[in-house]
Protein backbone atom coordinates (compact mmCIF):
# COMPACT_ATOMS: atom_id res chain seq x y z
CA UNK A 1 0.00 0.00 0.00
CA UNK A 2 0.87 3.84 -0.54
CA UNK A 3 3.64 4.62 1.90
CA UNK A 4 5.18 7.83 1.78
CA UNK A 5 5.83 11.30 4.22
CA UNK A 6 2.79 13.52 4.72
CA UNK A 7 4.13 16.43 2.53
CA UNK A 8 4.94 13.89 0.08
CA UNK A 9 1.33 12.95 -0.26
CA UNK A 10 0.02 16.13 0.13
CA UNK A 11 2.06 17.35 -3.08
CA UNK A 12 0.99 13.90 -5.24
CA UNK A 13 -2.86 14.48 -4.16
CA UNK A 14 -2.15 18.31 -5.88
CA UNK A 15 -2.55 20.10 -2.69
CA UNK A 16 0.28 22.94 -1.22
CA UNK A 17 -1.50 23.40 1.59
CA UNK A 18 -0.89 21.35 4.63
CA UNK A 19 0.52 21.65 8.15
CA UNK A 20 4.67 21.42 7.36
CA UNK A 21 5.59 20.48 10.90
CA UNK A 22 4.02 17.15 10.07
CA UNK A 23 6.19 17.35 6.74
CA UNK A 24 8.32 14.13 7.42
CA UNK A 25 5.47 11.63 9.15
CA UNK A 26 5.18 8.26 7.51
CA UNK A 27 1.80 7.93 6.12
CA UNK A 28 0.87 4.23 4.97
CA UNK A 29 -2.42 3.16 3.47
CA UNK A 30 -5.20 5.04 2.67
CA UNK A 31 -9.09 5.15 3.95
CA UNK A 32 -12.74 6.82 3.36
CA UNK A 33 -14.01 4.67 6.69
CA UNK A 34 -13.37 6.08 10.48
CA UNK A 35 -14.67 3.51 11.86
CA UNK A 36 -11.66 1.26 10.42
CA UNK A 37 -8.50 3.13 10.91
CA UNK A 38 -5.42 1.34 11.27
CA UNK A 39 -2.62 3.52 13.06
CA UNK A 40 -0.54 5.59 10.25
CA UNK A 41 -3.29 5.93 7.55
CA UNK A 42 -5.11 8.40 5.92
CA UNK A 43 -8.42 9.52 6.47
CA UNK A 44 -10.43 10.68 3.30
CA UNK A 45 -13.71 12.48 4.20
CA UNK A 46 -16.46 13.25 1.96
CA UNK A 47 -19.25 15.37 2.34
CA UNK A 48 -22.32 12.98 1.77
CA UNK A 49 -26.58 14.04 1.49
CA UNK A 50 -26.72 12.52 4.93
CA UNK A 51 -23.45 12.87 6.86
CA UNK A 52 -20.68 14.64 6.10
CA UNK A 53 -16.79 12.67 6.96
CA UNK A 54 -15.35 15.92 8.11
CA UNK A 55 -16.94 15.47 11.36
CA UNK A 56 -15.28 12.24 11.87
CA UNK A 57 -11.69 13.65 11.03
CA UNK A 58 -10.64 14.77 14.62
CA UNK A 59 -11.27 11.16 16.42
CA UNK A 60 -9.86 9.46 13.47
CA UNK A 61 -6.73 11.16 14.05
CA UNK A 62 -6.89 10.88 17.67
CA UNK A 63 -7.55 7.12 16.83
CA UNK A 64 -4.16 6.89 14.98
CA UNK A 65 -4.95 8.00 11.50
CA UNK A 66 -1.99 9.93 10.39
CA UNK A 67 -3.09 12.42 8.18
CA UNK A 68 -6.59 13.51 6.59
CA UNK A 69 -8.10 15.54 3.59
CA UNK A 70 -9.53 18.59 4.21
CA UNK A 71 -12.20 20.03 1.31
CA UNK A 72 -12.03 23.86 1.87
CA UNK A 73 -15.45 24.64 1.32
CA UNK A 74 -16.16 23.14 4.91
CA UNK A 75 -15.71 25.18 7.56
CA UNK A 76 -13.80 25.12 10.60
CA UNK A 77 -11.03 22.55 10.51
CA UNK A 78 -9.98 21.96 13.65
CA UNK A 79 -6.13 23.40 13.83
CA UNK A 80 -2.88 22.18 14.80
CA UNK A 81 -3.84 18.76 12.52
CA UNK A 82 -2.07 16.64 9.54
CA UNK A 83 -4.33 18.22 7.67
CA UNK A 84 -3.83 18.23 3.65
CA UNK A 85 -6.45 20.78 2.40
CA UNK A 86 -7.89 20.27 -1.38
CA UNK A 87 -10.40 21.57 -3.06
CA UNK A 88 -12.41 18.27 -3.46
CA UNK A 89 -11.26 15.61 -1.40
CA UNK A 90 -12.63 12.64 -4.49
CA UNK A 91 -10.88 14.52 -7.24
CA UNK A 92 -7.67 14.50 -4.55
CA UNK A 93 -7.79 11.01 -4.15
CA UNK A 94 -8.20 10.20 -7.41
CA UNK A 95 -5.01 12.47 -8.30
CA UNK A 96 -3.15 10.76 -5.34
CA UNK A 97 -4.04 7.18 -7.00
CA UNK A 98 -3.08 8.36 -10.43
CA UNK A 99 0.56 10.13 -9.01
CA UNK A 100 1.02 6.71 -7.13
CA UNK A 101 0.52 4.49 -9.72
CA UNK A 102 3.23 6.56 -12.08
CA UNK A 103 5.89 6.23 -9.22
CA UNK A 104 5.72 1.95 -9.41
CA UNK A 105 6.98 -0.41 -11.60
CA UNK A 106 3.94 -2.29 -12.20
CA UNK A 107 1.97 -3.46 -15.02
CA UNK A 108 -1.62 -3.01 -15.53
CA UNK A 109 -4.76 -4.98 -16.56
CA UNK A 110 -8.07 -3.50 -17.28
CA UNK A 111 -10.80 -5.28 -17.58
CA UNK A 112 -14.54 -4.29 -18.93
CA UNK A 113 -17.47 -6.01 -20.04
CA UNK A 114 -20.90 -5.77 -19.57
CA UNK A 115 -21.20 -9.59 -18.05
CA UNK A 116 -17.98 -11.33 -16.91
CA UNK A 117 -15.73 -8.80 -15.41
CA UNK A 118 -15.58 -10.17 -12.30
CA UNK A 119 -15.08 -13.99 -12.93
CA UNK A 120 -12.91 -12.82 -15.56
CA UNK A 121 -10.38 -10.51 -13.42
CA UNK A 122 -10.32 -13.74 -10.92
CA UNK A 123 -9.58 -15.80 -13.64
CA UNK A 124 -6.90 -13.64 -14.70
CA UNK A 125 -5.65 -13.29 -11.51
CA UNK A 126 -5.15 -17.22 -10.84
CA UNK A 127 -2.90 -17.35 -14.04
CA UNK A 128 -0.69 -14.58 -13.69
CA UNK A 129 -0.46 -15.60 -10.16
CA UNK A 130 1.85 -18.58 -11.69
CA UNK A 131 4.91 -16.53 -12.03
CA UNK A 132 4.52 -12.82 -10.98
CA UNK A 133 2.94 -11.45 -7.56
CA UNK A 134 -0.28 -9.88 -9.15
CA UNK A 135 -3.16 -7.63 -6.83
CA UNK A 136 -6.85 -7.41 -7.96
CA UNK A 137 -9.95 -5.10 -7.71
CA UNK A 138 -11.40 -6.51 -4.47
CA UNK A 139 -15.13 -6.68 -4.28
CA UNK A 140 -16.80 -4.26 -6.13
CA UNK A 141 -14.35 -1.75 -5.77
CA UNK A 142 -14.32 -0.98 -9.49
CA UNK A 143 -15.33 2.80 -9.89
CA UNK A 144 -14.10 6.48 -9.95
CA UNK A 145 -13.94 5.87 -6.52
CA UNK A 146 -12.80 2.03 -6.06
CA UNK A 147 -10.29 1.92 -8.13
CA UNK A 148 -8.18 4.43 -6.95
CA UNK A 149 -8.00 2.66 -3.46
CA UNK A 150 -7.17 0.03 -4.83
CA UNK A 151 -4.57 1.34 -6.46
CA UNK A 152 -3.71 3.20 -3.70
CA UNK A 153 -3.44 -0.47 -2.21
CA UNK A 154 -0.79 -1.90 -4.02
CA UNK A 155 2.27 -3.25 -2.66
CA UNK A 156 5.09 -1.95 -3.77
CA UNK A 157 6.66 -4.83 -4.87
CA UNK A 158 3.63 -5.99 -7.09
CA UNK A 159 4.08 -6.78 -10.70
CA UNK A 160 0.88 -6.63 -12.30
CA UNK A 161 -2.30 -4.84 -11.40
CA UNK A 162 -5.58 -6.61 -12.69
CA UNK A 163 -8.50 -3.73 -12.31
CA UNK A 164 -12.06 -3.73 -13.18
CA UNK A 165 -13.83 -1.38 -14.28
CA UNK A 166 -17.06 -0.86 -14.42
CA UNK A 167 -19.85 2.01 -15.15
CA UNK A 168 -23.39 3.12 -15.37
CA UNK A 169 -23.02 5.79 -18.10
CA UNK A 170 -20.29 7.59 -20.68
CA UNK A 171 -17.54 9.00 -19.75
CA UNK A 172 -16.92 6.88 -16.75
CA UNK A 173 -14.53 3.86 -18.35
CA UNK A 174 -12.82 6.83 -20.19
CA UNK A 175 -12.11 8.52 -16.99
CA UNK A 176 -10.93 5.06 -15.13
CA UNK A 177 -8.59 3.93 -18.53
CA UNK A 178 -7.00 7.56 -18.37
CA UNK A 179 -6.60 7.23 -14.63
CA UNK A 180 -4.47 3.39 -15.24
CA UNK A 181 -3.19 3.53 -18.40
CA UNK A 182 -3.44 -0.07 -19.06
CA UNK A 183 -0.83 -2.03 -20.58
CA UNK A 184 -3.38 -4.83 -21.47
CA UNK A 185 -6.97 -3.65 -22.17
CA UNK A 186 -10.04 -6.59 -22.04
CA UNK A 187 -13.68 -6.24 -22.81
CA UNK A 188 -15.38 -9.18 -21.90
CA UNK A 189 -19.01 -8.86 -24.02
CA UNK A 190 -21.67 -6.00 -24.67
CA UNK A 191 -24.81 -7.31 -23.24
CA UNK A 192 -27.95 -5.39 -21.78
CA UNK A 193 -26.75 -3.87 -18.76
CA UNK A 194 -27.06 -0.15 -18.44
CA UNK A 195 -29.98 -0.03 -21.16
CA UNK A 196 -31.45 2.25 -19.14
CA UNK A 197 -28.63 4.83 -19.00
CA UNK A 198 -27.43 4.42 -23.07
CA UNK A 199 -30.59 3.61 -24.92
CA UNK A 200 -28.86 0.31 -26.98
CA UNK A 201 -26.49 -2.36 -27.51
CA UNK A 202 -24.40 0.44 -29.50
CA UNK A 203 -24.24 2.61 -27.02
CA UNK A 204 -23.47 0.25 -24.58
CA UNK A 205 -19.86 -1.01 -27.15
CA UNK A 206 -19.15 2.46 -27.10
CA UNK A 207 -19.29 3.43 -23.76
CA UNK A 208 -17.39 -0.10 -22.64
CA UNK A 209 -14.03 0.98 -25.76
CA UNK A 210 -13.98 3.77 -23.82
CA UNK A 211 -11.36 1.79 -22.17
CA UNK A 212 -8.94 2.25 -25.58
CA UNK A 213 -8.38 6.13 -24.46
CA UNK A 214 -5.66 4.89 -22.01
CA UNK A 215 -4.23 2.16 -23.50
CA UNK A 216 -0.41 2.31 -23.40
CA UNK A 217 1.24 2.45 -26.73
CA UNK A 218 1.83 -0.48 -28.17
CA UNK A 219 -0.59 -1.79 -25.39
CA UNK A 220 -2.74 -5.00 -26.20
CA UNK A 221 -6.73 -5.41 -26.58
CA UNK A 222 -8.10 -8.68 -25.70
CA UNK A 223 -12.14 -8.84 -26.62
CA UNK A 224 -14.65 -10.88 -27.65
CA UNK A 225 -14.99 -11.47 -31.56
CA UNK A 226 -18.07 -12.76 -31.96
CA UNK A 227 -19.52 -9.68 -31.22
CA UNK A 228 -19.63 -7.59 -34.54
CA UNK A 229 -20.49 -4.06 -32.96
CA UNK A 230 -17.30 -4.70 -31.30
CA UNK A 231 -15.41 -6.18 -34.67
CA UNK A 232 -16.61 -3.26 -36.13
CA UNK A 233 -15.37 -0.63 -34.56
CA UNK A 234 -12.13 -1.66 -34.74
CA UNK A 235 -11.41 -3.23 -37.36
CA UNK A 236 -9.26 -0.61 -39.03
CA UNK A 237 -7.22 0.13 -36.34
CA UNK A 238 -3.63 -0.59 -35.47
CA UNK A 239 -4.06 -1.81 -31.87
CA UNK A 240 -1.95 -5.39 -30.97
CA UNK A 241 -5.42 -7.10 -30.71
CA UNK A 242 -6.10 -10.47 -30.06
CA UNK A 243 -9.65 -11.99 -29.81
CA UNK A 244 -11.63 -15.30 -28.19
CA UNK A 245 -15.10 -16.98 -28.61
CA UNK A 246 -16.46 -19.91 -30.49
CA UNK A 247 -16.01 -19.09 -33.80
CA UNK A 248 -12.59 -20.22 -35.53
CA UNK A 249 -12.50 -16.66 -36.82
CA UNK A 250 -11.13 -16.18 -33.53
CA UNK A 251 -7.32 -16.16 -32.32
CA UNK A 252 -8.27 -18.43 -29.90
CA UNK A 253 -11.55 -20.94 -29.47
CA UNK A 254 -12.58 -24.01 -27.59
CA UNK A 255 -13.35 -27.43 -28.80
CA UNK A 256 -14.32 -30.82 -27.32
CA UNK A 257 -16.27 -28.82 -24.31
CA UNK A 258 -18.13 -30.92 -21.55
CA UNK A 259 -20.04 -29.97 -18.63
CA UNK A 260 -19.03 -31.92 -15.43
CA UNK A 261 -21.09 -32.03 -12.35
CA UNK A 262 -18.86 -29.03 -11.00
CA UNK A 263 -17.53 -27.11 -14.12
CA UNK A 264 -16.12 -27.78 -17.37
CA UNK A 265 -13.76 -29.24 -19.26
CA UNK A 266 -12.60 -28.11 -23.18
CA UNK A 267 -9.92 -27.56 -25.43
CA UNK A 268 -8.24 -24.65 -26.87
CA UNK A 269 -6.78 -24.51 -30.85
CA UNK A 270 -3.44 -23.48 -29.03
CA UNK A 271 -2.21 -26.46 -27.18
CA UNK A 272 -3.33 -30.16 -26.84
CA UNK A 273 -3.97 -29.61 -23.48
CA UNK A 274 -7.14 -30.43 -21.69
CA UNK A 275 -8.13 -27.75 -19.72
CA UNK A 276 -10.53 -28.11 -16.29
CA UNK A 277 -12.41 -25.07 -14.96
CA UNK A 278 -14.06 -25.12 -11.73
CA UNK A 279 -17.04 -23.24 -12.43
CA UNK A 280 -20.02 -24.28 -14.61
CA UNK A 281 -21.03 -22.99 -17.78
CA UNK A 282 -20.10 -22.03 -21.55
CA UNK A 283 -20.02 -18.42 -20.96
CA UNK A 284 -17.23 -18.93 -18.31
CA UNK A 285 -15.30 -21.04 -20.61
CA UNK A 286 -15.13 -17.33 -22.56
CA UNK A 287 -14.15 -15.57 -19.72
CA UNK A 288 -11.63 -18.49 -19.10
CA UNK A 289 -9.98 -17.65 -22.94
CA UNK A 290 -10.09 -13.98 -22.30
CA UNK A 291 -8.14 -15.01 -19.58
CA UNK A 292 -5.95 -16.96 -21.43
CA UNK A 293 -4.90 -13.95 -23.87
CA UNK A 294 -3.70 -11.62 -20.97
CA UNK A 295 -1.27 -14.20 -19.56
CA UNK A 296 -0.11 -15.09 -22.90
CA UNK A 297 0.72 -11.36 -23.40
CA UNK A 298 2.50 -11.42 -20.23
CA UNK A 299 4.59 -14.57 -21.45
CA UNK A 300 2.80 -17.86 -19.95
CA UNK A 301 2.61 -20.63 -22.12
CA UNK A 302 -1.05 -21.92 -22.81
CA UNK A 303 0.29 -25.61 -21.82
CA UNK A 304 0.94 -23.84 -18.47
CA UNK A 305 -2.40 -22.59 -18.05
CA UNK A 306 -4.24 -25.75 -16.74
CA UNK A 307 -2.79 -25.30 -13.08
CA UNK A 308 -3.69 -21.94 -12.86
CA UNK A 309 -7.49 -22.78 -13.70
CA UNK A 310 -7.41 -25.55 -11.54
CA UNK A 311 -6.53 -23.45 -8.38
CA UNK A 312 -8.64 -20.72 -9.31
CA UNK A 313 -11.36 -19.16 -6.69
CA UNK A 314 -14.32 -16.91 -7.96
CA UNK A 315 -15.60 -14.41 -6.22
CA UNK A 316 -18.89 -15.09 -4.68
CA UNK A 317 -22.45 -15.29 -5.42
CA UNK A 318 -21.54 -16.05 -8.97
CA UNK A 319 -21.75 -19.62 -10.21
CA UNK A 320 -21.17 -20.66 -7.19
CA UNK A 321 -21.39 -24.70 -6.39
CA UNK A 322 -22.88 -24.83 -2.57
CA UNK A 323 -24.83 -28.13 -0.39
CA UNK A 324 -27.34 -26.90 1.10
CA UNK A 325 -30.50 -28.68 3.10
CA UNK A 326 -31.67 -32.03 2.76
CA UNK A 327 -28.24 -32.44 1.13
CA UNK A 328 -29.96 -29.68 -2.39
CA UNK A 329 -26.91 -28.63 -4.25
CA UNK A 330 -27.47 -24.54 -5.08
CA UNK A 331 -25.53 -22.68 -8.10
CA UNK A 332 -25.81 -19.12 -6.37
CA UNK A 333 -25.35 -17.01 -9.12
CA UNK A 334 -27.60 -13.95 -7.42
CA UNK A 335 -24.97 -11.37 -7.50
CA UNK A 336 -26.12 -10.07 -10.61
CA UNK A 337 -27.95 -10.47 -13.44
CA UNK A 338 -28.65 -9.38 -17.38
CA UNK A 339 -30.56 -11.06 -20.29
CA UNK A 340 -27.22 -12.37 -21.47
CA UNK A 341 -26.09 -13.84 -17.60
CA UNK A 342 -29.50 -15.02 -17.26
CA UNK A 343 -29.75 -16.44 -20.37
CA UNK A 344 -26.15 -18.55 -20.24
CA UNK A 345 -27.49 -19.57 -16.22
CA UNK A 346 -30.59 -21.04 -17.45
CA UNK A 347 -28.13 -23.11 -20.23
CA UNK A 348 -26.08 -24.04 -17.51
CA UNK A 349 -28.94 -25.63 -15.40
CA UNK A 350 -30.73 -27.57 -18.53
CA UNK A 351 -27.44 -29.04 -19.50
CA UNK A 352 -26.19 -30.18 -15.97
CA UNK A 353 -26.00 -33.70 -15.75
CA UNK A 354 -26.56 -35.71 -12.73
CA UNK A 355 -30.31 -34.29 -11.41
CA UNK A 356 -33.58 -35.84 -11.67
CA UNK A 357 -35.18 -32.64 -10.28
CA UNK A 358 -34.02 -28.91 -11.71
CA UNK A 359 -35.93 -25.86 -9.93
CA UNK A 360 -34.76 -22.37 -10.73
CA UNK A 361 -35.60 -19.23 -8.84
CA UNK A 362 -35.48 -15.98 -10.86
CA UNK A 363 -35.72 -12.69 -9.75
CA UNK A 364 -36.29 -8.68 -11.28
CA UNK A 365 -33.41 -8.17 -13.83
CA UNK A 366 -32.62 -4.05 -13.44
CA UNK A 367 -31.68 -0.69 -15.22
CA UNK A 368 -33.15 -2.46 -18.58
CA UNK A 369 -35.26 0.71 -19.46
CA UNK A 370 -38.24 0.86 -21.53
CA UNK A 371 -37.88 -2.59 -23.21
CA UNK A 372 -37.68 -4.25 -19.86
CA UNK A 373 -40.94 -6.03 -19.59
CA UNK A 374 -40.52 -7.66 -22.73
CA UNK A 375 -36.83 -8.91 -21.75
CA UNK A 376 -38.80 -10.45 -18.80
CA UNK A 377 -41.35 -12.11 -20.51
CA UNK A 378 -39.12 -13.74 -23.11
CA UNK A 379 -36.76 -14.93 -20.38
CA UNK A 380 -39.81 -17.04 -19.33
CA UNK A 381 -40.29 -18.76 -23.17
CA UNK A 382 -36.83 -20.14 -22.48
CA UNK A 383 -37.31 -21.93 -19.25
CA UNK A 384 -39.07 -25.19 -20.99
CA UNK A 385 -37.38 -28.50 -19.65
CA UNK A 386 -36.81 -27.17 -15.99
CA UNK A 387 -38.76 -28.73 -13.45
CA UNK A 388 -39.92 -25.91 -11.40
CA UNK A 389 -40.15 -22.11 -11.85
CA UNK A 390 -39.82 -19.56 -8.90
CA UNK A 391 -39.97 -15.62 -9.40
CA UNK A 392 -39.50 -12.74 -7.32
CA UNK A 393 -40.42 -9.55 -7.86
CA UNK A 394 -43.05 -7.36 -10.32
CA UNK A 395 -40.84 -7.93 -13.13
CA UNK A 396 -40.32 -11.25 -12.19
CA UNK A 397 -44.55 -11.73 -12.66
CA UNK A 398 -43.68 -11.45 -16.25
CA UNK A 399 -40.88 -14.27 -16.29
CA UNK A 400 -43.53 -16.46 -14.55
CA UNK A 401 -46.12 -15.48 -17.51
CA UNK A 402 -43.58 -16.31 -20.47
CA UNK A 403 -42.86 -19.33 -18.40
CA UNK A 404 -46.38 -20.70 -18.51
CA UNK A 405 -46.18 -20.81 -22.45
CA UNK A 406 -44.17 -23.62 -22.39
CA UNK A 407 -44.63 -25.36 -18.74
CA UNK A 408 -47.59 -26.59 -16.97
CA UNK A 409 -49.32 -24.05 -14.78
CA UNK A 410 -48.21 -25.73 -11.70
CA UNK A 411 -44.62 -25.50 -12.30
CA UNK A 412 -44.74 -22.19 -12.33
CA UNK A 413 -44.73 -20.12 -9.04
CA UNK A 414 -44.68 -16.08 -8.87
CA UNK A 415 -44.21 -14.22 -5.44
CA UNK A 416 -43.96 -10.62 -4.29
CA UNK A 417 -43.13 -12.37 -0.56
CA UNK A 418 -39.77 -13.61 -0.20
CA UNK A 419 -40.78 -15.13 2.61
CA UNK A 420 -43.57 -16.70 1.20
CA UNK A 421 -41.47 -17.84 -2.17
CA UNK A 422 -38.81 -19.47 0.53
CA UNK A 423 -41.83 -21.50 2.59
CA UNK A 424 -42.76 -22.90 -0.45
CA UNK A 425 -39.59 -23.80 -2.08
CA UNK A 426 -38.35 -25.77 1.08
CA UNK A 427 -40.39 -28.47 0.83
CA UNK A 428 -39.56 -29.57 -2.76
CA UNK A 429 -35.58 -29.85 -2.12
CA UNK A 430 -33.92 -33.00 -1.51
CA UNK A 431 -31.00 -35.19 -2.82
CA UNK A 432 -31.79 -35.59 -6.18
CA UNK A 433 -32.23 -31.40 -6.72
CA UNK A 434 -30.37 -28.57 -8.06
CA UNK A 435 -31.80 -25.36 -7.63
CA UNK A 436 -30.10 -22.00 -9.27
CA UNK A 437 -31.03 -18.53 -8.37
CA UNK A 438 -29.98 -15.66 -10.04
CA UNK A 439 -31.48 -11.77 -10.02
CA UNK A 440 -30.33 -8.26 -10.18
CA UNK A 441 -28.44 -7.41 -7.01
CA UNK A 442 -31.05 -5.26 -5.53
CA UNK A 443 -33.36 -8.27 -5.53
CA UNK A 444 -31.11 -9.79 -2.90
CA UNK A 445 -31.73 -13.52 -3.73
CA UNK A 446 -28.86 -14.41 -1.57
CA UNK A 447 -31.56 -14.61 1.22
CA UNK A 448 -33.03 -17.48 -0.81
CA UNK A 449 -29.43 -19.40 -0.97
CA UNK A 450 -29.27 -18.84 2.90
CA UNK A 451 -32.77 -19.73 3.57
CA UNK A 452 -31.99 -23.29 1.28
CA UNK A 453 -28.52 -23.61 3.71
Amino acid sequence: MITRTYANIAKMAGSMEFNSSYSDVTVKGVTIDSRKIEAGQLFVPFKGERTDGHQYVEDAIKRGAAAAFWQKDVPNPPEELPLIFVEDSLKAIQALAKSYLKELDVKVVGITGSNGKTSTKDMTTSLLSLKYKVQKTEGNYNNHLGLPLTVLGLEEDTDIAVLEMGMSGRGEIDFLSRLAEPDIAVITNIGESHLLDLGSREGIAEAKLEILNGLKENGRFVYMGDEPLLSTAVQDSKLDIRTFGMSKLNDLYPSNIEALEQGSSFMINKSNEKFELPVLGNHNILNALAAMLVADYFGISFDEMNKGLQTLKLTNMRMEMLSGKSDVKIINDAYNASPTSMHAAISVLKNLPGFKQKIIVLGDMLELGETEEEYHYEMGKHLEGIDQVFTFGRLGTLIAKGAKTVLPEDKVHAFLDKEELIASLLPLINNETIVLVKASRGMKLEEVVKALQ
